[in-house]
């Protein structure tokens, strides 16, 4: 349907990037923090059902 090829994604990245290039760093660092956050729920999970 849509036939976006390498030069349109590579396009759409760098605008990206120039747009919330800014919140980058703050927002990886969340996404870091959630998933370390559901590692441990459920390390914690399957301790408790062993």
């Amino acid at each position: 349907m849509f036939g976006f090829g390498t030069a349109e994604l590579v396009l759409f990245l760098f605008v990206g990037l120039l747009l919330f290039g800014h919140r980058l760093p703050s927002t990886m660092k969340s996404v870091g923090q959630s998933f370390r956050s559901f590692r441990q729920g459920i390390q914690d999970e399957e301790c408790s059902v062993k």
